[in-house]
């Protein structure tokens, strides 16, 4: 992609010879920008400017900062005094068509894509039909869409896109069609299509058909704004289509469709920059808020997105979503008791959602407040239908507090009912074959659990060390070697994995290697009790140590 090319080579551009002023200034602008800090950049970018205002690398790279940060004036600014045929236009293009768009220019918006200087070729063909659109010219809109639609790396997008026009046109039947997968073949079912699509069935008399598609949508996992628009449609069947009615709203789309395909986790700003785009044209745009405040997140830059996440108002389906978003970037910031306030006070605001109360026995649970954590997941566990798939991953996780409070009982008892919901997951397979190996039981089980989660997940180093302590613990020494060595090879410094290795070498008779290992798992710093144990089988060896402990396998 050109753009992004663009975009990557402006931050790395060379230093440029600047007076001895602002060297300062520009320089921590360029390690804030590798930090991935936008704030800083923007302000260190701009001091230099003070001083050396002509200086087109540093009005660009102030341009970067501000568009990342959402703060579209002050990237308008900075855009115009970039000059036409300038190197790193290109985003001082995106800024301006935004805000061409924004301010109901239309015609200039068309104009802008006829010159070459829109926002760019991943968008500006999907923004154009929803402009003509616009201009009142839905055959050519449609035109567009549908030779977009046909073939090529945006036909998907350019299906969904052509499905929102005819809505907007009131051509619910033809809307219906693309996104039924009718006319086009089945269509990605993302939560936004899904959303659409609902209300397209609804202005087609299909109420009932809507509601159990929301449904079956939240079967798998919870999503608030599918679950609003269901209590909505539930509660107003008569309501409008309204998802994306205006050209603004429509490139909005445009833009987060885009960002949302380039992923969380893309190189460079580009999917960011899209997605505060999106917000810009659409502020009611919750779903493109955070999906910037989660490309923010998984860019390390914590404080930005929790700023972010609680731009959303308190009204919104997507609230839930938000609240729960910041609390986990607070937590990565370290502010740990901050993360869990936030969601406990949640817990009291929003008292019948089960997802609020799972979250927060997931961090009480990070936090090793396992008793707090169990009280959290039983407070889940009470909202919700137990016999669900979607909700196996609750189960499995009180089961983990359970054990790590040793009520294995209650803790076996959740694993096992985990699996009925989820039989094959691999998980739950392996903790709970694991756990039934470490207490020297039911060993047989615990082969065939572990054997199922290596098949499910061949290259999981944790898995597969299972699969070969299992086999230890059944005596079958020769069996565990080549099991535990890929475990090791795929974790190398795992404490654990070493030690267990370490055992296994031992009772082959590989005395100095089972040494070597359990020298090396002690250089990777294990569990004090562990690091014992280990100190203990170098001085005595691992036959005295087993005496001791009572053998090897199923304890009777």
């Amino acid at each position: 992609m050109r753009l992004t090319v663009a975009l990557i080579a402006a931050l790395a551009l060379p230093v440029p010879a600047v007076a001895q002023g602002i060297a300062g200034a520009y320089l921590a602008a360029r390690q804030a920008v590798i930090d991935g800090d936008h704030r800083e950049a923007a302000i260190y970018y701009e001091r230099a400017l003070e001083a050396d205002p002509e200086n087109l690398t540093i009005i660009s790279n102030a341009l970067l900062a501000r568009a990342a940060l959402g703060d579209w004036d002050e990237a308008e600014a900075l855009a115009a005094r970039i000059p036409a045929g300038a190197e790193g236009r290109e985003l001082a293009q995106i800024v301006e068509q935004v805000a061409r768009i924004a301010d109901g220019d239309i015609d200039g918006a068309i104009q802008a894509i006829g010159d070459g200087a829109g926002a760019g070729p991943l968008v500006d063909d999907l923004s154009r039909a929803w402009l003509m659109l616009g201009e009142g010219d839905i055959s050519e809109a449609s035109d567009l869409l549908e030779t977009l639609a046909s073939a090529g790396p945006l036909a998907e997008i350019a299906q969904y896109h052509l499905a929102l026009i005819r809505a907007a046109v009131g051509d619910f039947e033809g809307a219906d069609a693309i996104m039924s997968g009718e006319e086009f073949g089945p269509q990605v079912a993302s939560s936004r299509g899904i959303q659409a699509h609902a209300q397209v069935m609804v202005q087609l008399g299909r109420t009932e058909d809507a509601l159990q598609m929301l449904d079956a949508a939240t079967a798998a996992a919870p999503d608030p704004a599918i679950l609003g628009l269901r209590d909505a449609i539930a509660a107003d069947t008569g309501a409008p289509y309204d998802f994306v009615v205006t050209p603004a709203k429509g490139v909005a789309e445009v833009f987060y469709t885009i960002a949302r395909g380039l992923g969380t986790d893309s190189t460079g700003p580009l999917a960011l920059i899209y997605a505060r785009a999106a917000e810009v044209l659409a502020p009611d745009h919750t779903s493109a808020v955070l999906l910037a405040a989660e490309i923010l997140e998984q860019a390390g830059q914590l404080e930005l997105a929790t700023e972010t996440y609680r731009r959303v108002d308190a009204g919104d389906p997507l609230y839930l979503a938000a609240e729960i978003g910041r609390a986990n970037a607070l937590f990565e910031l370290g502010r740990e008791d901050t993360s869990v306030e936030v969601l406990e006070r949640l817990a009291r605001d929003f008292p019948d959602y089960a997802t609020v109360y799972a979250t927060l026995g997931d961090t009480l649970r990070r936090l090793e407040r396992f008793g707090e954590a169990i009280d959290a997941y039983t407070e889940a566990v009470d909202r919700i239908d137990r016999d669900q798939s979607r909700y196996w991953f609750l189960f499995y996780t009180r089961g983990i507090a359970y054990e790590r409070e040793n009520m294995w009982e209650e803790a076996e008892a959740d694993f096992r009912h985990a699996l009925e919901l989820n039989p094959d997951q691999p998980q739950v397979l392996n903790y709970l074959g694991y756990s039934l190996v470490e207490q020297r039981r039911n060993l047989d089980e615990a082969l065939d659990m572990i054997e199922r989660a290596v098949a499910a997940q061949p290259r999981s180093g944790y898995i597969i060390d299972s699969q070969a302590w299992v086999l230890y613990r059944l005596g079958r020494f020769e069996e565990a070697v080549e099991p535990m060595e890929r475990a090791v090879e795929l974790l190398p410094t795992d404490p654990i994995l070493n030690d267990h290795l370490g055992d296994i070498y031992w009772m082959v008779g590989r005395y100095r290697e089972a040494e070597f290992q359990w020298n090396r798992a002690l250089s990777f710093d294990p569990e004090p009790e562990e690091a014992e144990r280990i100190r203990r089988k170098l001085d005595i060896g691992l036959d005295a140590v087993l005496e001791q402990e009572g053998g090897v396998g199923i304890v009777e």
